[in-house]
């Protein structure tokens, strides 16, 4: 009942400790911001029966309440495991709604032709360094990916380390980047070249070897995607250190070529034509990711 109150313990930063009382919808909203700023992380159910001085029978209706508003909101569930090392966690979504109000964003974005540069390529940096929009781009692949038990994600310098980043967070994992050029303050560095569609040359990328551990697994988010080449060169130097890529997100596909060098990705746009003499850009939804 939101008229209920209770006691408990609240820790400050300096370790002084106060006893308040609390009601019960101040106690939900709080508990809630708690596993909304800390997705995917697991807690014991003690943790917040201590914290707010409750019993396992309060906890689980104000888990349920919890749940219910996500889940209503679109913004995810909260996920209950029992037995042995069990607990509760916040687990990211995205209504397929939102899904699409962000598709609809971008694809304006991206069909403003002042955007060309020549030669196929389109100005984007503006877009992916947006918050809101690699906040729902994040959440798209958190969705997503979040069952496929991965250790990291990873991401190629410099663009899609928004993104990554924030699927990172959402998904509780840390982000690998990896780089063009090995640098000094990375340490040890293992190297391997690869054919990039985009550069129609070969390049180079690095990764720091204390950066991964053999035998886990990998999520790769990147920014924009037309052969693949890259993001087959992550999966790569990946398979060096015995890491499985289980996940592969882009922001944009480009359409051509049609025949990619990865197999399995998700991708959030496609990008049909550049048609730099008639001045069009032709930008599509990806229907799947829904």
């Amino acid at each position: 009942m939101l008229g209920e109150k209770v006691k408990y313990t609240l820790q400050s930063d300096y370790d002084h400790s106060e006893v308040r009382f609390l009601k019960k919808n101040k106690r939900v909203g709080m508990l809630m911001d708690e596993l909304l700023q800390n997705p995917c992380r697991l807690y014991e159910s003690r943790h917040f029966c201590e914290k707010y001085g409750i019993a396992k029978s309060s906890l689980s209706e104000d888990i349920k309440l919890i749940n219910d508003i996500l889940q209503e909101n679109g913004s995810g569930c909260v996920e209950s495991i029992q037995g042995a090392g069990g607990g509760i966690r916040y687990i990211p979504g995205i209504s397929a709604e939102r899904i699409r109000r962000l598709q609809e964003g971008l694809i304006e974005a991206l069909s403003d032709t002042t955007r060309m540069l020549g030669g196929k390529y389109l100005y984007t940096s503006d877009i992916m360094f947006n918050g809101q929009f690699i906040a729902d781009m994040a959440r798209t692949f958190a969705q997503k990916f979040h069952s496929l038990g991965a250790d990291y994600v990873v991401t190629v310098e410099t663009k899609g380390i928004g993104i990554a980043a924030q699927t990172a967070y959402m998904l509780g994992l840390p982000l690998v980047v990896i780089r063009r050029e090995a640098k000094y303050s990375e340490g040890s560095t293992v190297s391997i070249n690869y054919f990039s569609g985009s550069t129609e040359r070969i390049q180079k990328m690095s990764i720091a070897k204390r950066a991964v551990e053999p035998g886990r697994k990998a999520i790769i988010i990147d920014d924009f995607m037309r052969g693949g080449g890259s993001l087959k060169g992550i999966q790569d130097i990946l398979g060096e250190f015995d890491v499985e890529t289980v996940g592969i997100g882009v922001a944009i596909e480009a359409g051509f070529p049609e025949k990619k060098k990865v197999k399995d990705y998700v991708s959030i746009l496609i990008i049909d034509e550049i048609d730099e003499e008639n001045h069009v850009i032709s930008v599509r939804p990806n229907e799947t990711i829904i």
